[in-house]
């Protein structure tokens, strides 16, 4: 699909007070357009090829005390194809205060956990907003008190999760969705608590120069659900189930000179099956190749799950390659480019994603996702026929 995005940031100076505060609020402003390359393959899917959507994420800094800060940032879409696109969402409304060795940060927020770039396995505190990209990286807000222990040997945080947040999903108008329409009101869980089930998770970090490494737990609430046909008003839908897991997870970085070591692994026990998945690889970077000024990364990673063709994610035998290359300017130009092939079934997920500020206030964003070969029974074949082109343009002021 083609998307044409323009994003307009407004960032207010930051303003210190009498009393030694620090106040900043900022905000960006999205249009966006996707063109699709392809007509829609399942019945009810929208017969446009192009969609165009407003999107604005204002944000507001506040700090005091110089231990204490609150940060909210809302978000909001609207979008001309997907009425489940068109969303409202609190990213972040976080207090935060620093006490000794200690860091306590209570309300909405995002935690990031991952170190590989195909996938990200043990990242499970926040839910996926599927509908905003297909690669998952945007995330949910997540309601959360957690509290983190800085030591030499390490930083240990804990979390406690009062509500869970359903996954985001394409609307039956919409393009990147299954061959049914998704019951999205109906979804069940395995918790009579429902959403209302208080989930946990610890985690142990540590950074040295060398490598960053983390030990993870988390109890709960699946953020993937999985999937159930189901009679519906307008005929059979897919009804998500959200089960109760457990799930431990490793992410390790070691840096040697030019490369970059990744390893991303996850053992989850649950009602269905339990299973052990995997991702390691490698980033090797050429500093300036043929006296171009540019960083070139040459990327590698091996994707595993030991469900094999009865897992319900597309990577269970896949090889992800790729590039990252910066140009070094003042521009800023970057791209990354790679593809995840499935070496069993023949497939390939392909993505391209580069960007260039111009001038001082702007930036040009531009994204293709490819669905390639995908075999019958790969879940990406569900979406062979919604490859798209994305171009966004940002402005900051």
């Amino acid at each position: 699909m083609l998307r044409i995005g323009i994003l307009a940031a407004a960032l207010a100076p930051v303003a210190a007070t009498a009393d030694g505060s620090t106040l900043k609020l900022s905000a960006e402003l999205s249009h966006e357009a996707r063109g699709y390359l392809q007509d829609a393959a399942w019945p009810g899917q929208s017969g446009d090829k192009l969609g165009v959507s407003l999107a604005l994420l204002p944000e507001l800094y506040y700090a005091w005390n110089r231990d204490t800060s609150i940060t909210v940032r809302p978000f909001a879409r609207w979008d001309t194809i997907d009425d489940e696109r068109t969303h409202v969402d609190l990213r972040e409304l976080m207090l935060q205060h620093r006490f000794g060795d200690f860091d306590l940060r209570a309300g909405v927020g995002r935690v990031f956990w991952g170190v590989t770039e195909s996938v990200h396995l043990v990242d499970i505190i926040n839910q996926t907003d599927l509908v905003e990209n297909p690669d998952g990286e945007d995330k949910l807000g997540q309601p959360m008190l957690s509290l983190a222990w800085t030591t030499d040997y390490g930083s240990f945080t804990g979390y406690v999760l009062p509500y869970f947040r359903e996954r985001t999903l394409p609307g039956p108008d919409a393009r990147l969705r299954a061959p049914l329409p998704y019951a999205i009101d109906d979804a069940i869980y395995e918790s009579s608590e429902e959403e209302k089930h208080v989930d946990a998770a610890v985690r142990w970090s540590l950074s040295t120069s060398l490598l960053d490494i983390g030990i993870s737990h988390f109890s709960g609430t699946a953020r993937d659900p999985r999937f159930e046909i189901a009679p519906g008003e307008t005929g059979p839908h897919l009804v998500p189930i959200y089960d109760q897991i457990e799930q431990t997870g490793v992410d390790l970085n070691v840096v040697t000179g030019g490369w970059i070591w990744k390893l991303e692994a996850i053992h989850q026990t649950n009602r269905i099956e339990d299973f052990t998945a995997a991702a390691a690889g490698f980033e090797y970077t050429f500093s300036a190749p043929l006296g171009t000024g540019w960083d070139v990364g040459a990327l590698a990673e091996f994707l595993w799950d030991d469900r094999g063709s009865d897992s319900p994610s597309p990577f269970q035998r896949d090889v992800f390659v790729g590039t990252r290359i910066a140009a070094n300017d003042v521009a800023g130009t970057e791209l990354l480019a790679g593809a995840i092939v499935d070496t069993e079934r023949g497939g390939a997920f392909g993505n391209v994603e580069a960007s260039r500020r111009l001038g001082d206030a702007g930036k040009l964003v531009v994204e293709l996702r490819l669905f390639m070969d995908a075999d019958e029974e790969d879940p990406l074949f569900f979406f062979r026929r919604d490859d798209y082109l994305q171009i966004e343009y940002i402005r900051y002021f």
